[in-house]
């Protein structure tokens, strides 16, 4: 009988794409970061970024770049409309795309709001060993992904598979 993997912290860092809010407003990158802890996971950095491309590149970049960001977090900036940006300002930086993650956030959000789910363009990919997953900008949001997908993928104890036991054969 095979045991149970360790569970071992994940430093994660967590970016807040939005043009309206500031940090005391910003109630899905909070939820984030409760769950991170909750989790026992690390909190290495947060920011909040207004929605525009190069400025959310510029800070993924430096995180995928840093030794220290095993994963990151963005939320905002997903959806349709305006200036909604961040899929454009990181798809570029992925080594490897993740096209399920964002089929299963669809799958996973329209039970919970219904035909809406369409307008996430969710995305998760790996880059430089780094797994990133953009979220939308709403707390729901935040929790449904967290929850259902990225709480067990980041977790090693999480059977038959997860991401999180992938993590130290990304940098080879």
């Amino acid at each position: 009988m095979s045991e149970t993997p360790e569970f071992i912290p994940i430093p994660i860092a967590v970016l807040t794409v939005s043009d309206s809010r500031g940090t005391a407003e910003d109630r899905s990158g909070a939820v984030l970061v409760e769950a991170i802890h909750e989790a026992g996971h690390t909190l290495e950095d947060r920011r909040l970024v207004p929605d525009d491309r190069y400025r959310i590149r510029a800070v993924v970049s430096q995180w995928i770049a840093d030794p220290h960001v095993q994963a990151i977090v963005t939320t905002g900036g997903t959806g349709v409309t305006g200036r909604d940006g961040t899929p454009e300002a990181v798809a570029p930086l992925l080594d490897k795309p993740l096209e399920g993650f964002g089929e299963l956030f669809r799958s996973l959000s329209f039970a919970e709001i219904g035909a809406a789910a369409l307008q996430s363009r969710a995305l998760a990919g790996v880059a430089n060993g780094t797994w990133v997953f953009c979220l939308p900008g709403s707390p729901g949001a935040c929790r449904t992904a967290w929850n259902g997908i990225l709480g067990p993928q980041l977790d090693r104890r999480t059977p038959p598979c997860n991401l999180a036991a992938l993590l130290p054969r990304l940098k080879e």
